[in-house]
């Protein structure tokens, strides 16, 4: 519901040029890192190690 009151007011008052860059520009990176991460998968060494848990 939220979404369409943020949609009606974005229709009433566009934003500007700038933040629909910006916008656009994060949107083009995390795409460049979601297909980075299927095309080469995860490195071992960012993941994660379970710690031994105590006795």
């Amino acid at each position: 519901m939220i979404w369409l009151i943020r949609m009606a007011r974005w229709a009433r008052h566009p934003p500007s040029w700038g933040r629909v860059k910006l916008v656009v520009g994060v949107v083009l990176v995390c795409l460049a890192l979601a297909g980075a991460e299927y095309l080469w998968g995860w490195p071992d060494w960012l993941t994660v190690n379970r710690l031994p848990r105590r006795p």
